[in-house]
This record gives C-alpha cells, structure tokens and sequence, in this order.
C-alpha cells in the first residue's frame, strides 16, 4: 500500500483531488493535511470522511520540526503539494503571508521529502502551481512549458520561488519532483471570495457584481474535476523533472464570462433575461492586474493523453446547479462557528 501526502487537501481543487485518489485508489493510504485555515473546510469532504484509506491530519506546512516527524511517522511514497495561500487581492494587503506559507512551506516540504527519502525509487514530489507566474500575455499567444517567469503580483511571485525550490532541489538532490501550472479553476466547493461563486451568490441576493477596469482581463477556465483527473495523470506518468501546463483551452474576458454567468442565473431563479446584468459595477482596476493568461496543454494532451472533458458553457451550467442546490454549504462555509464546530466535532472522533 503506497502512503500519498496531498497537502491543502480540504480547499477547493485539493478536496476534489483527495475524493478522486480516495475512491479510485483503495489500495493507497491519502493522508490530507491541512491548516484549516478560512478556506478549508472538511464539509468538502463528508462524503469520503470514513473511508478507510483516507486520514486527516490537522497542521501547519511552515512548522518544519512538524512537517518531519510527520513524515517520519507516516514515509510517504509521494506528495501532491497543493497548499497554498491563493487569493491576489489577499497578496496585496498582506504578502508576508504568502512568503511564509507559498515559499518557506514548499522548502519545509522539500526538506522532510530529502531527509527521510535516502532510496528515491518510486518516490514522486509533485509541485501544483500556477499560470500566474508567467506574467501577462498580449492579445495573441499562449503560455507553454518554456514561457519566461514574469511575475507581477505578491502571489504570483510566491508561486514562482516556489517553483523555482521544487527545480533546484530535483537538480541539485535528485530529488525526484514534476510541476504543473493551472489556469483558473471553478467548479463545487470554491470559497465565495473567487469571481464565480461570489457573483452566483451576488446574483442570487440581489447585491452588485463588481468587475475591475472595463472587465476585459482575459483567462482560461478549467473545470476542477478536469483539474483533478490531470493531476491523477501527471502524479502516476509524468517525466521527472518536467513541467506540464494544465488548461482548458477556455479564453473569456472576465466581462463575458459575467454575462454568461447573468443569463444561466436569469434562466435557474426565473428571472426577466437581462435582469442580472443591472447588477454589474465597475470600480478601479487591481494593482497588477495583468490582462490575459492563456495555457497551451498540448505536452500533456501529447505526451499524457489528457484534454478537458467540458468546455465553460456546459461546465457553468453544471457549477451554477450546484451552488444553487448547496445553498446550505455555502452559508456554512462562510460562518466561522460552524467550521470551528465541524472542525471539533471530526477531530473528537
């Protein structure tokens, strides 16, 4: 029985991918840790809880005395590293926050892997980051494998250091790494902080749907459980040592993407056509906001086999259903009482 370590294992895209390994692999032991920070929630998880190949560990990837004993303890066979402060505007107000956790947890990471893996066969430490840090693209183009770092946001350059440990410990240890950069993510179970939950949940209570600038900042959308099954991919077949960028070759500025997410809302709540749109306000642009980030996946789709099963149209629809049939999740999520109440209740038992 192999022991995988998925680190931030109760957020948005790390719940998704503990639920995939828990289920489809019964022979592996997942150990998901996380800090439980605002954007953790274990709720993402109460379907898998009692699993018997799935353990919950409660901790803190920048305490390093912490992160080796549990590595001693546990010597796992792989990691999944998806821990990680997210947010850009969260950055911007406090990017000490971002150097601790993005940065210094990676190389605590790194440092438990190095220490306690002496025989690194069949060993893996696979690094989940960002296209953020590549900058920003101009109106043409697509960011691949060989795209120059270019960071532009106290997060984005958070990820880029830790990017660049992860290369420099397979270089200078051996130690055997593979990275991937993602392109925004949405589906179930993301806090309501990131743009498409907030504005479902905006839409739903009547209250404003603020867009930056003129909202023509361009992104990729990738559907979290396509997320989740190349990560599965890349985890078991990934080259050693190598990057794959992770996308859903799914461009929309942020503006028409409001719009879609306005009329599928008009349609689910029966509302007049055009009704949601009265909603959206433009304030100041975010500092550093770069204008359009657009991944090229074709080394995974070539190498790996894998491309995304849903394309936004179809993948809202899906996400919009679930948001509006959880409305009990997403008030929960959003109530500090309740999560320190789940929180206690699970770790009791």
């Amino acid at each position: 029985m192999k022991t995988i370590l998925i680190t931030g294992g109760a957020g948005f895209i790390g719940s998704h991918v503990v639920r995939l390994f828990v289920s489809k692999y019964p022979d592996y032991k997942i150990v998901n840790l996380d800090m439980l920070t605002y954007a953790g929630n274990l709720a993402n998880l109460k379907d898998i809880e009692n699993k018997p190949n799935y353990e919950f560990v409660k901790g803190d990837i920048v305490d390093s005395d912490f992160i080796l004993k549990l590595f001693e303890v546990k010597q796992f066979d792989g990691v999944i590293h998806l821990a990680a402060e997210s947010h850009v505007d969260r950055s911007i107000s406090n990017p000490t926050e971002f150097v601790y956790t993005n940065v210094i947890g990676t190389v605590n990471l790194l440092n438990a892997a190095r220490h306690i893996w002496k025989n690194t066969k069949d060993k893996r430490f696979y690094h989940i980051s960002t296209d953020e840090v590549y900058g920003s693209l101009g109106q043409e183009g697509m960011f691949t494998e060989e795209t120059r770092y270019d960071p532009h946001s106290p997060y984005s350059a958070s990820k880029a250091s830790s990017d660049h440990f992860v290369r420099a410990y397979h270089d200078t240890f051996e130690l055997p790494v593979v990275i991937s950069n993602c392109s925004n993510n949405y589906g179930s179970f993301q806090f309501p902080e990131k743009l498409i939950p907030l504005f479902i949940h905006n839409i739903k209570n009547n209250k404003p749907l603020p867009v930056y600038g003129k909202g023509e900042n361009v992104r990729d959308w990738l559907w979290v459980e396509d997320h989740a099954a190349a990560i599965d991919v890349i985890f078991h077949s990934g080259r050693l040592g190598e990057t794959y960028n992770i996308g859903g070759f799914n461009e929309w500025k942020n503006i028409d993407l409001i719009r879609v997410i306005c009329r599928v809302m008009d349609k689910k709540l029966g509302r007049t056509e055009g009704e949601s749109e009265k909603l959206i306000t433009f304030v100041k642009d975010r500092a550093g906001h770069d204008l359009r980030y657009a991944i090229d996946a074709t080394k995974l789709k070539n190498e790996l086999g894998w491309e995304p099963s849903l394309q936004f149209e179809e993948g809202i629809e899906k996400t919009i259903g679930w948001y509006l049939e959880n409305e009990e999740w997403l008030k929960n999520v959003t109530s500090g009482d309740y999560q320190k109440y789940y929180e206690d209740q699970y770790i009791r038992r």
